[in-house]
């Protein structure tokens, strides 16, 4: 690859917003746009999390901030990219990441854990979207990265609040991208696979918050042989689509799905 191949990867002296920072996937994020030379605001509705992400970015010399938001909350998260914007005088990336699980069929889901998943699933997406695009469009460029799911494409029981909210998720980038592409914003989104993460441990995770480690590889080697890749996903493995779709390398690329999922999904 040429070098001038490798810049199209360079964020240096750009501004990225993460949110759901604290851990996973959103830390991984932020971490490698930050190691690609973008200052980084961690944000999460978790402050501690999201100070330790920032300080370890500090730690590896990049310029890293700590923000608590509730992305449920459209005051904070306008306030997030406001607030972005008067420190760093710019928004490049907007990375919504931020996101709960909650696993109950459709007859014993409850009308508050229905609202709960959408509100930060859902509607935290959108209130990122409003507030970055907002921003870019009057700048005159930008890229904004919303998290979806391999749940877009299969069925899974228990996740009816889940699938739903990130399958909309995937319509709202589409739109999104229509909408504000003449202005030099891209939309994009990214679709994992299975990856483990505090959010995934839930399955292995013991009464009294330990690992059951017996489990834990026992289900991990069932999730691998799903795959044609017989992997597992990283969060490591998802910030590097993040990148690609926050960097010039995908500027000719908006309205679209990224899904690494190891090969468990292969939609036309």
């Amino acid at each position: 690859m040429s070098s001038a191949s490798l810049a199209a990867y360079d964020l240096s002296g750009r501004v990225a917003v993460v949110t759901g920072a604290a851990s996973g996937i959103g830390r991984a994020s932020a971490a490698l746009l930050g190691a690609a030379g973008a200052a980084v605001v961690c944000a999460d509705v978790n402050a501690d999390g999201a100070q330790h992400s920032a300080a370890v970015l500090e730690a590896d010399g990049i310029r890293a901030f700590a923000s608590r938001v509730d992305v449920a909350s459209p005051a904070e998260v306008d306030a997030l990219v406001q607030g972005t914007v008067d420190t760093l005088g710019r928004l490049d990336v907007m990375a919504n990441v931020a996101g709960i699980i909650s696993q109950s069929t459709v007859l014993d889901t409850t009308d508050e854990i229905l609202e709960r998943v959408l509100a930060v699933n859902l509607k935290g997406v959108f209130h990122g979207c409003r507030a970055a695009a907002r921003v870019m469009v009057a700048q005159g460029s930008g890229s904004i990265v919303n998290m979806a799911s391999a749940a877009i494409d299969a069925p899974s029981s228990g996740l009816a609040c889940y699938g739903m909210a990130k399958a909309a998720v995937v319509q709202l980038t589409r739109v999104l991208a229509m909408e504000v592409g003449a202005a030099g914003v891209r939309v994009n989104a990214v679709a994992p696979g299975f990856v483990e993460t505090a959010m995934t441990s839930r399955h292995f995770t013991k009464a009294d918050g330990t690992v059951d480690e017996e489990r834990r590889q026992a289900m991990l080697a069932g999730v691998a042989r799903m795959a044609p890749l017989h992997t597992v996903g990283r969060p490591e493995d998802i910030a590097h689509a993040v990148l690609y779709l926050a960097s010039d390398a995908s500027r000719y690329v908006t309205g679209q799905i990224l899904r690494p999922n190891g090969g468990v999904a292969m939609p036309w």
